[in-house]
């Protein structure tokens, strides 16, 4: 059974508060509006995760907390620490020891869109798709019957989108 994978990086986080941490960032009211468009799109074309890996980030989990309400039988996530600020290989690893059909991972820039380019055979022709900015999602198929089995440049990109497709 092939494999498909939803990466998503998280929605635009909140810059305000000077004595929050790096990981301690919340969303600010652009990256909650994001949320709210791309959960839609999500099950409006039935891409619905069984599984979710989540940086544990407070930015990273709040997109997730935002955008599951809008999945039918949504998982809760798997908050992953070594997700944060991840480098690409760490998160192919993470990916290779998933166990769902459908895997949803959210993390961060540079790592994820560096993951989404190396994963990839033919990269979409989005022009957002080589800065892969906040909030951008990624499907893409793998023609494996187990996670453990995907190499990098394999996968099919069926759907990208940024959030401003979406709005304008």
């Amino acid at each position: 059974m092939p494999r498909r994978l939803i990466l998503m990086r998280h929605a635009k986080s909140d810059w305000t508060d000077g004595d929050a941490t790096d990981h301690a960032r919340v969303l600010n009211p652009r990256g909650r509006a994001a949320c709210d468009v791309i959960g839609p799109w999500l099950a409006k074309h039935g891409y619905v995760p069984d599984e979710v890996l989540c940086s544990d980030a407070a930015r990273t989990r709040e997109t997730w907390a935002r955008i599951a309400p809008f999945l039918p039988d949504a998982p809760a996530p798997t908050l992953r620490p070594d997700l944060y600020l991840a480098e690409p290989g760490r998160m192919l690893g993470a990916l290779q020891g998933a166990s769902g059909a459908v895997v949803a991972m959210i993390g961060h820039n540079p790592g994820i869109g560096s993951l989404a380019s190396g994963l990839l055979a033919d990269r979409p022709g989005h022009a957002d798709f080589a800065r892969y900015p906040t909030l951008a999602t990624l499907v893409a198929d793998f023609d494996v019957d187990d996670w453990a089995d995907i190499v990098p440049f394999t996968g099919r990109a069926v759907d990208f989108v940024v959030p401003r497709d979406l709005t304008d």
